[in-house]
């Protein structure tokens, strides 16, 4: 597949293996995930954005909506946050036990009930239920949250009290008793040494959980060691400031690209690291030589006069993704829409032949570039793909199968469903941020984000429709009347509409002045009086 899509950007082939490519600029950082020469992931983060994803805060319960079964939580922002009932009920529960263990009442945080490491059994708490939130957290009453999902467009972040810090190896979770290691991880023989070094070899404290991330696979128990003590640390940092400031503050900040970029990123696929910012290099190094000084040695700095991206090629991939039309290996192409509502995605044959087979090779071809696309553009959301009709179950079935193995290695959440009678394939993906191009683009001023503008044809009616109503309105108190529109409008009414206009004016009995003003939005149509030069309106 990826020798497939190297011919598709052309002739220029980069060098085989995984790479990271950070490229660091005064105003933003781009990092570029390049798997086997083809940009899988590209992330963008600017001086002046602010990812609050992944960030705790205690906030004040500013109002209840029993309704919506939410609060909405100020956490220091101008949008208050939307924490629903059943986000909070961690925390609920945490505040249940706390109060059995006091023998009455009362706020705060203590642990989960359960099993906890020494395997005592614990008192568990009344179950807590949705609508019994309002009462344990009234207005006014302070909760410390993390965000799951930061603003995007007119809402504000959303947040859970269930609370998880992520490290390199396992994410810990200091209200949640629960254990576990990541689906990802398949091979039952490697599943059951996590189990054995998580029962045996971490010492979690009561009322916390582990989860083992993906990146546990044949790590040898040092490192989970050296990463819980990390995590402890940081938590016991964000209990000590939040129980001593008021709220809202932030407790803990998420890591910015770089360090996030060590974190979730570096792991034993990744080849090399190649960075053309000395500092952040040494930065880089210094993270991940806190786990693993190995590791220091796949962080190069890269050197040269000619930008990083375009030296290995990786800002032409960037271009070509991001069209709203992404070509084929085959000769077929994609279209991608993206709306408030949802994503639509539309599958062509193009220049590909007709048959089922191609149609089939087609499809597949789509299933992977459609992945591809899903995680280059950070698109989340409802996601709708129309594929091009196939008319066995058995092909239907072989496209499916190829999304569902191209998301596993989609960090976000993904939920895909199969092709129904009519060819389409329903998804979601988690959307955590706006989506790249929502991140770097903005709505154009010209057609004000519709991406299409009037004919010329279009505006020659508007504007005979125009004139008519004024002299309908104003009767014989204008003989006379200049029209300013677009050079193209002009060229309009000059070459075809003359007879038109010509008519419009003995019907009339008046003069009309037509000109031209480069200057002019294509659908700007201005009507005025020659003397006073004031416009006149219908």
């Amino acid at each position: 597949m990826f020798a497939k899509i190297r011919k598709w950007f052309g002739p220029r082939k980069l060098a085989e293996g995984n790479k990271i490519v950070i490229n660091c600029e005064k105003l933003e950082t781009r990092v570029a995930l390049l798997e086997q020469g083809s940009l899988e992931e590209y992330t963008v983060e600017r001086v002046n954005d602010e990812n609050i994803v992944g960030s705790i805060f205690k906030g004040v319960v500013r109002n209840i909506e029993p309704g919506l079964k939410a609060m909405f939580v100020d956490i220091g922002f101008e949008k208050n946050a939307f924490l629903h009932f059943w986000d909070a009920i961690p925390e609920a529960l945490d505040s249940s036990l706390e109060e059995i263990q006091r023998g009455g009442k009362g706020g705060g945080g203590g642990g989960r009930g359960g099993k906890g490491r020494g395997g005592r059994k614990k008192k568990r708490p009344p179950r807590i239920q949705a609508k019994d939130i309002p009462d344990l957290y009234p207005v006014g009453s302070e909760v410390l949250v993390q965000v799951t999902k930061g603003p995007i467009g007119t809402k504000g972040p959303r947040i859970t009290t269930n609370i998880s810090l992520a490290g390199r190896y396992m994410v810990l979770m200091p209200r949640n008793d629960q254990f576990g290691i990541s689906r990802k991880i398949e091979d039952p023989k490697e599943r059951q040494r996590l189990r054995k070094i998580m029962a045996e070899k971490l010492t979690v404290p009561d009322n916390m959980g582990v989860i083992l991330r993906t990146v546990s696979v044949g790590q040898k128990v040092r490192y989970f060691v050296r990463d819980l003590a990390i995590l402890l640390d940081q938590w016991d940092e964000i209990e000590e400031k939040a129980a001593a400031q008021k709220a809202p503050l932030c407790a803990f900040q998420e890591p910015d690209l770089i360090e996030r970029t060590v974190r979730d990123f570096l792991t034993d696929e990744i080849d090399e690291v190649l960075c053309d910012d000395a500092e952040s290099c040494e930065r880089m190094k210094d993270l991940i030589g806190i786990i693993s000084r190995r590791s220091k040695n796949r962080i190069t700095h890269f050197q040269s006069p000619q930008p990083i991206f375009e030296k290995l090629g990786i800002q032409r991939q960037i271009d070509d993704a991001f069209y709203r039309q992404v070509w084929l290996p085959s000769g077929g192409y994609l279209v991608i829409d993206e709306t408030e509502a949802l994503i639509a995605i539309d599958v062509n044959t193009g220049r590909a032949k007709n048959k089922d087979k191609m149609i089939l090779q087609t499809n597949i071809e789509a299933a992977e570039e459609i992945a591809r696309q899903l995680r280059l553009r950070n698109i989340g959301g409802l996601i709708v793909c129309d594929f091009i009709d196939m008319k066995g179950r058995r092909d239907q079935m072989a496209v499916y199968k190829t999304m569902r193995e191209k998301l596993k290695s989609d960090k976000a959440k993904t939920q895909v469903l199969q092709i129904s009678q009519l060819g389409l394939m329903e998804m979601t993906r988690q959307r955590l941020h706006e989506s790249l191009s929502l991140t770097v683009n903005e709505p154009c001023h010209y057609c004000q984000g519709r991406g299409s503008v009037k004919s010329t044809e279009s505006m020659s009616v508007e504007i005979q429709r125009c004139i008519a109503a004024i002299f309908a309105k104003h009767g014989d108190r204008y003989t006379e009347i200049v029209v300013i529109v677009h050079p193209d409008v002009l060229e309009r009414l000059r070459t075809h509409d003359s007879e038109l206009l010509v008519e419009l004016e003995r019907r009339h009995n008046a003069r009309l002045t037509f000109r031209s003003d480069p200057t002019y939005h294509r659908e700007q149509v201005v009507v005025a009086d020659p003397k006073t030069q004031q416009e006149i309106h219908a």
